[in-house]
């Protein structure tokens, strides 16, 4: 297998940047004896040196090499065996052999690295010049302890790569498409702005019954289309940074704001909202955003809500707090579904009638954030709910 000089330079830095490696090399040398410990890569055609601890003066240092087919390393890369000699003048398999005579050392020991998927890494091993008791019990475990140690911080180190190399490409993604929606939002606004424009002038005129349904239809279309593509637009602003604002007229008058959205949507629907509104004439607020948010709930409960039982809302000042309630009857939302309502093109259902991107619940929650309050639901057998609680006090 080739390997390129740049996998080669991480794979230094990726040992280096294992915290225990002097510690390692110097209990190592000291167990054993031996004055220069090494951890080094070890490949078919190379042998580099990826950290040591010298006390002998044998002048190796982290990121030079030797000749692969010289070291013993390389048997040990080739059987995937460890090596142990106590004194080469006295060994009968490698009193002969040239690497001992060409680096001049009389003990040595070996130990392979290797990864948990089977890959060679390479060899934890260590030389001296004189003899020493390599092949005890405590040197050897010793050795293999550290070598498995090495592996698991590689593995371990290497896992944490993929998942950041993950998440920046899933960040990257989540830009790019919200990048993309931003871009789609902003292009469909001004082909609606021209549908509804041409619809309100074709509506002026006189039709016949038949005529006057499909006008009102496809009213009711373009206006959903635009509040689709005001979600969107909003999304994105939100994702991309700018978040969602809130431009706060301290006499807004939220009453009128909310009898207004309530008109739309009755309309819209063909069904009336039963309603209590019980305001002060002014109410610190964003009063744009505020009727955005009303909409989308009162949207969400006809869309979700029983269709034969009605749709109510609920208005107040409480404690210093603006309350405004939106409740509808039918199916409750399972609990296992209550954490993700407030995420963005989040859907309960499949169903047809969830026509939507499932952006609405998100707004309405950020727009409630952006007013320092906070959206809340609960559902059961008998309703379900969505409160928002903000400050005006």
């Amino acid at each position: 297998m080739n390997i390129s000089a740049d996998e080669f330079d991480r794979d230094i830095r990726a040992i280096q940047a294992i915290p225990q490696i002097p510690t390692i090399l110097d209990i190592c040398g000291r167990v054993s004896g031996l004055r220069y410990a090494v951890v080094a890569r070890v490949t078919a055609d190379r042998w580099i040196n990826c950290a040591s601890s010298d006390r002998m003066g044998f002048g190796l240092t982290p990121g030079q090499e030797l000749d692969v087919s010289t070291t013993l390393c390389e048997q040990v890369r080739s059987n995937g065996q460890m090596i142990a000699i106590n004194d080469v003048m006295h060994d009968a398999l490698y009193r002969a052999h040239q690497t001992p005579a060409l680096y001049g050392f009389r003990s040595y020991i070996s130990v392979p690295i290797t990864r948990k998927d089977g890959r060679f890494f390479g060899t934890l091993c260590a030389i001296d010049t004189e003899p020493r008791q390599v092949d005890s019990e405590e040197v050897i475990g010793t050795f293999r302890m550290f070598a498995n140690m090495i592996s698991d911080q590689l593995d371990l180190a290497e896992e944490l790569q993929h998942r950041q190399d993950a998440l920046v490409t899933a960040r990257d993604t989540a830009r790019l498409r919200e990048e993309f929606i931003a871009v789609v939002g902003h292009d469909l606004r001004n082909p609606l702005a021209s549908l509804s424009a041409g619809l309100r002038m074709i509506g002026q005129k006189p039709h016949d019954d038949e005529a006057a349904v499909l006008l009102t239809e496809m009213g009711r279309s373009v206006d959903r289309m635009t509040s689709i593509v005001a979600n969107l637009m909003d999304f994105a602003r939100g994702r991309l940074g700018a978040g969602i604002s809130a431009r706060i007229e301290y006499d807004a008058d939220l009453k009128l704001v909310i009898e207004t959205v309530l008109a739309e949507v009755e309309v819209a629907e063909g069904k009336q909202v039963h309603h209590q509104i019980n305001l002060p004439d002014k109410v610190p607020c964003d009063p744009q955003r505020m009727g955005q948010l009303v909409s989308n709930l009162l949207m969400n409960a006809f869309t979700h809500g029983q269709q034969d039982q009605p749709v109510t809302l609920s208005a107040r000042i409480e404690r210093g707090n603006l309350k405004i309630a939106v409740a509808n009857k039918g199916t409750p939302i399972a609990p296992q579904v209550l954490p993700y309502l407030f995420q963005p093109f989040y859907r309960r259902t499949s169903a047809p009638q969830e026509s939507g991107l499932g952006l609405g619940l998100y707004i309405a929650s950020e727009i409630a954030k952006s007013h320092r309050g906070r959206l809340r639901v609960s559902s059961n057998a008998e309703r379900t709910e969505f409160t928002l609680t903000m400050p005006v006090g």
